[in-house]
């Protein structure tokens, strides 16, 4: 058998919880495990959820009751007084989840719980996922896009009622209007009731007399819609923003389902992204590194003009403050930052090779062990 795990573990709470910490997390972790809430979930995931229900039930039997409290906390699991703690024969934890919550439906079903006995819920339609390509302007300003999305919506003919023109509906006579039937299910605990969405009016409650012959009585056809999407400036790739309500229209009237809108950032061909900071690469030529100048580089809007200052050496960074792109909804920019490069020419002619080879025994083009260390520590601090 396996060794009892503690109360107070099993509600996630310390040895001095008040009550009412007790009652909260005893609530919680009800509401999480309990059988109704596991649809579609695997059999194995079902049954470590029913065990896990009858813990923290057997845990808030004990842990709610000053006296057994009390003789747990100075006993543990053997009391000598009650013959020991927890889950015996007979013990039932949907009376305790009943004698918490109280059943207005008995049986421990959810519909108590939540007011399955009142009259049933419209059926929400789906959500809609798109993906929206933005470029390194739209990032860097925020932009509104206008797409056009093929969805479910509501029928024109009978305004999403799924009735003809003109009909009124009554209430289901299967689940008499609740939208929901309750049915038994065996657990290990026993047999518990469950609910599940009515087959017949698939959660609305209400009974179609005449159907209507446009959509066939579901209330919902399919059609285009032009979504605006307003994009803030500093999204980035892989994030997903959520349009509340223009998903797909709900069976019979429900509210429409939500539109999720993945965003996919372009390549831009001369920066490369870190977050919220640019990276450009500037290849010079040799003359210009050794006795300095101004260059003009790309922003992501427009250029800029960058002082290089003699003997510049290879991967030198230059950094522009501000020139980067926002963060969404902060203020203030990232920087960019501009890694030089040097170019080294593939191909000389004879008067290129001679000015390069009198060049090679001036002083100044030699190097040194002092230029050599300097050298080493700028690699090495590369990788540190």
């Amino acid at each position: 058998m396996a060794e009892k795990q503690d109360y107070y573990e099993v509600l996630g709470v310390s040895k001095s919880a008040s009550e009412d910490e007790i009652k909260k997390a005893y609530k919680k972790l009800a509401i999480k495990y309990h059988p109704d809430r596991q649809s579609g979930k695997s059999d194995a995931e079902k049954k470590e959820a029913e065990e896990k229900f009858k813990q923290c039930a057997e845990a808030y039997e004990v842990l709610s009751d000053p006296q057994k409290r009390q003789r747990y906390d100075q006993f543990g699991f053997n009391d000598p007084g009650a013959g020991g703690f927890g889950g015996g024969a007979g013990f039932d934890p949907f009376d305790i989840f009943n004698s918490f919550f109280g059943s207005r439906g008995g049986g421990g079903g959810f519909s108590s719980f939540f007011g399955g006995d009142e009259e049933g819920e419209l059926t929400r339609g789906s959500n809609i996922r798109v993906r929206v390509k933005v470029s390194l302007a739209d990032v860097m300003n925020g932009v509104e896009k206008h797409i056009k999305v093929k969805k479910s919506i509501a029928c024109p003919d009978c305004n999403g009622t799924g009735a003809k023109g003109g009909t009124e509906l009554e209430k289901c006579p299967k689940c008499q209007g609740r939208g929901r039937i309750i049915k038994q299910v065996r657990t290990i605990f026993g047999y518990a009731q469950t609910e599940a969405v009515c087959p017949d009016c698939q959660g609305s409650g209400k009974h179609i007399k005449t159907r209507c012959p446009h959509c066939n009585g579901s209330g919902v056809i399919t059609g285009d819609e032009t979504v605006n999407i307003k994009i803030p400036a500093g999204v980035a790739d892989g994030m997903q923003l959520n349009l509340s309500g223009h998903g797909n229209a709900g069976l019979h009237g429900g509210p429409n389902g939500d539109l999720y809108v993945l965003i996919e950032e372009e390549e831009h061909p001369q920066f490369i992204r870190q977050d919220n900071m640019l990276i450009y690469s500037l290849l010079l030529d040799f003359p210009t590194a050794a006795l300095g100048g101004d260059v003009e580089i790309p922003l992501v809007e427009g250029t800029t003009t960058i002082h290089i200052a003699p003997g510049t050496q290879p991967n030198t960074q230059i950094r522009l403050q501000g020139k980067g792109l926002p963060t969404v909804n902060r203020y203030g920019k990232g920087d960019l930052i501009v890694n030089i490069g040097i170019y080294v020419p593939e191909k000389l002619d004879d008067e290129e090779k001679k000015i390069l080879k009198d060049l090679k025994e001036r002083k100044n083009f030699g190097t040194s062990p002092s230029l050599f260390d300097k050298f080493r520590q700028k690699v090495k601090s590369m990788f540190a």
